[in-house]
C-alpha cells in the first residue's frame, strides 16, 4: 500500500508542476531541460521505490501511474472542469492579424514564433495573412490564413 500512495502523491507533484510549466513540444525542449528531465526522473524513481527495488514495487509503482494517469483522462473526459485544471486549453494567440499580447505574454511566446509557424506551416510572410493562430493542447501553433492570404509568388 506505501507504494500506491507514494505513486499517488508522486503523479500529484509532477501533474502539478509540469502544468505550472506550461506547454511545449519535444521539438522545443532544449538540451538543459532534457537534462532536468532525466533528473526528474532519478528523483522520482528514488522518491517511489524507496528501500525496495524490487521487480514487484517497480511494477506496482509503474501499474499505479499508469491507472492515475488513465483516471485523470477519465475525469477530464466526464468533467470537463477537470480537465481544464489537468490539462490546457487551446489559446488564441492572433486574431485577425493583430497580436493578442496579453497571452504571448502569459505563454512565454513571441511574435517570431508565430511567424515561424506561420511560414513554415502556411508560406505566410506577414502577420496580416493570419487569420488565427492557435497554442494547441500539445504546445504546436496552428495557423490559419486568411482567404486572400496567399504568399507572394
Amino acid at each position: 500500500m506505501d507504494a500506491v500512495l507514494r505513486a499517488l502523491a508522486i503523479y500529484l507533484i509532477l501533474l502539478l508542476l509540469f502544468r505550472l510549466m506550461g506547454k511545449r513540444t519535444m521539438s522545443q525542449v532544449t538540451t538543459f531541460d532534457f537534462v532536468l528531465l532525466l533528473i526528474v526522473g532519478e528523483a522520482t524513481q528514488q522518491a517511489l521505490l524507496g528501500e525496495d527495488f524490487s521487480i514487484v514495487q517497480a511494477a506496482l509503482v509503474v501499474a499505479t501511474l499508469i491507472a492515475l494517469s488513465r483516471f485523470s483522462d477519465f475525469l477530464g473526459w466526464k468533467f470537463p472542469t477537470f480537465g481544464r485544471v489537468t490539462e490546457s486549453v487551446p489559446l488564441v494567440l492572433v486574431q485577425d492579424g493583430k497580436v493578442l499580447d496579453d497571452v504571448l505574454t502569459k505563454e512565454h511566446l513571441t511574435a517570431d514564433e508565430i511567424m515561424d509557424a506561420a511560414r513554415e506551416t502556411q508560406g505566410l510572410e506577414r502577420m496580416d495573412q493570419i487569420k488565427w493562430a492557435v497554442l494547441e493542447q500539445s504546445g504546436t501553433i496552428s495557423v490559419v490564413p486568411r482567404e486572400n492570404a496567399a504568399p507572394k509568388s
